[in-house]
């Protein structure tokens, strides 16, 4: 049976090749992706060459820059189209996104993935009770509402708790951490929004 550490070594590669092979169907150099991203050529170098692991965030803003969804980039699944009508997710159509995190899987459950077109990207998650790593930024905004149990966030190197029903908006590109707090596991609404192509 494959262990932790060899599964987040295989997801990450595989997320570094369809990065690099999305990048170059679409024409684009690393630069040009960089930009679109707003990330430097170096940052998107080391994802490509899985010197750098990503964050659930850096992969929707790349993908939003490469002009796909996440799920070709994480899952490479081709998504439906729907066009004149709303986009519905039903309970049990929500896809899943495994990000390997310290010994563990972190998974996202995506809400909206069938509106193409769509400017922000909305997932259930249920946090690890330990912080996942080195604290994230990514362009963009954020919003995080309580479902069920505690969320501790740690913003700019500060601590704020989050009970259920409470909510949180926030530029992401300012550094932040989250984790589940108490005996009974978090459950959070996170919606992440992307400043549109110029």
């Amino acid at each position: 049976m494959e262990s932790v550490q060899e599964k987040r070594k295989t997801v990450l590669s595989d997320i570094s090749s369809k990065i690099r092979r999305v990048r170059l169907q679409r024409g684009l150099s690393m630069d040009a992706l960089a930009k679109r991203a707003g990330f430097t050529k170096s940052y998107v170098s080391q994802i490509e060459n899985q010197r750098r692991e990503p964050t659930i965030g850096t992969l929707v803003t790349l993908a939003h820059a490469l002009g796909v969804d996440v799920f070709s980039i994480i899952g490479g699944e081709g998504l439906p189209e729907e066009e004149a009508a709303p986009a519905i997710v039903r309970a049990d159509e929500r896809r899943q996104v495994s990000i390997p995190s310290k010994g563990s899987n972190v998974t996202y459950e995506s809400i909206n993935y069938k509106r193409e077109d769509r400017v922000m990207d909305a997932y259930i998650l249920t946090p690890q009770k330990e912080f996942s790593g080195k604290p994230m930024a990514h362009e963009g905004q954020e919003l995080l509402f309580v479902l069920e149990g505690t969320e501790e966030l740690v913003y700019n190197g500060k601590s704020y708790l989050l009970e259920k029903g409470d909510c949180c908006y926030f530029d992401s590109s300012t550094p932040h951490n989250g984790r589940s707090r108490g005996e009974k596991a978090s459950k959070i609404l996170v919606v992440f929004t992307m400043k549109p192509e110029k």
